[in-house]
């Protein structure tokens, strides 16, 4: 059963989300794994919003730590990565296109994470 979870963006927006799942993308040197949201800010329109964590970035955390992330650290890194996307685009049109997550980017949510 889908839960409902909201959001409350720097934005100004309210936004409310679903996860729905999780599949690899791509293929090397640009694979990694789409984890889809289904998100609304009107409650009314309801869009998909997919975010892209790059095995690089993954990987590159993993060695440099000497550890591997579990599916659920995966996940929250995906999550706060939409956080972010919500945070930093202005209108909420703005989130139909995806969401990246870079080497930068995982390293930065997962010092936020305290991992």
């Amino acid at each position: 059963m889908r839960r409902l979870k909201t959001y409350s963006a720097e934005s100004g927006y309210v936004y409310q989300y679903f996860y729905e799942g999780h599949r690899p993308f791509g293929e090397a040197p640009d694979a990694g794994r789409e984890f889809v949201f289904r998100i609304s800010a009107d409650r009314k329109q309801w869009r998909p919003v997919s975010v892209f964590v790059a095995d690089e970035a993954i990987h590159a955390w993993e060695s440099a730590h000497q550890r591997q992330l579990s599916s659920t650290e995966c996940y929250a890194v995906a999550k706060m990565a939409l956080f972010q996307a919500f945070d930093e685009r202005a209108t909420p049109v703005q989130m139909s296109s995806g969401v990246r997550v870079r080497r930068a980017d995982a390293e930065g949510i997962l010092e936020t994470l305290d991992l």
